[in-house]
């Protein structure tokens, strides 16, 4: 309940992480001490208030990841250091750091979620293989941190891009089923752009491995009463937004093939 209860904040720093990508760090006790993969909604004043994954927590502070895509998401990237927003949360459960050998797999602004867990992992796994993807070189977020963190354990790291400016050239997908063939994984960890997920749980159960999935959804509540983040019979906002290969296996009719917009309407990916 007391995570339930709205709180006004200020932007503290503003850091470029690419061209059209800003993080935003804000002082918050109960965010800063959330779990990896909990999300809080984020009032924007006279504009709208969205969901967004906490991508920063360290001390008193945490801190969010805004690509400008709409109106409410363009406004959040363009604040300064001073500006005001509005934060409810944390809500949502969280991924489940394993000790043992992981895969993570993120591509664009999924990231964000995936930070904290990295930061924990590197101190429980035996070895993280990091599967980034991307369309271009321009749009890679948080690799120098991601090197600095992997850096302080076994690790490997696989960079693609769409156009072949970074790493490989292809889709994040291509690069993980070369890795499934040769080595062993404990849990694969994933967020990012559904029909990637979709596609990397598909593999997963190819090689009977375990998965726990980012989704994203429209929220408008955040406390499953609205139902609009609904997807099979669960609302992402309290029964996810990180689901297991089980629960996967059962919204395997819609997971990665449509999604609902604000109105409701079906949305094919």
């Amino acid at each position: 309940m007391v995570s339930n209860r709205p709180r006004i904040t200020r932007v503290l720093d503003v850091i470029e992480e690419s061209s059209t990508v800003r993080s935003l760090l804000f002082k918050d006790k109960l965010c800063s001490k959330a779990k990896p993969g909990q999300f809080i909604m984020v009032w924007i004043p006279g504009v709208d208030e969205i969901p967004m994954s906490i991508s920063i927590m360290r001390d008193d502070q945490a801190g969010l990841t805004v690509r400008k895509v709409g109106e409410a998401s363009t406004a959040l990237f363009n604040m300064k250091v001073g500006s005001m927003i509005g934060i409810r949360g944390p809500y949502g459960n969280s991924f489940n750091p394993i000790i043992g050998k992981v895969m993570i797999v993120g591509a664009g602004t999924g990231l964000a979620p995936l930070m904290p867990l990295l930061e924990i992992l590197t101190n429980k796994s035996a070895s993280i293989d990091m599967i980034v993807g991307g369309k271009t070189m321009e749009e890679f977020i948080f690799m120098d941190k991601i090197k600095e963190i992997l850096s302080k354990t076994e690790s490997k790291i696989v960079v693609t891009t769409e156009d072949g400016s970074y790493g490989i050239k292809g889709l994040v997908t291509d690069a993980i089923l070369p890795i499934l063939k040769k080595k062993r994984f404990d849990m694969i960890y994933t967020c990012g752009p559904e029909l990637m997920m979709k596609k990397v749980f598909e593999m997963a159960q190819e090689f009977n491995l375990p998965v726990q999935a980012s989704l994203e959804r429209v929220m408008k509540c955040g406390i499953g009463i609205c139902g609009s983040c609904c997807i099979g019979k669960y609302n992402v906002c309290k029964d996810g937004p990180v689901f297991d290969s089980s629960k996967l296996k059962e919204v395997k009719d819609e997971f990665g093939l449509f999604r609902r917009d604000h109105s409701g309407k079906r949305v094919i990916f």
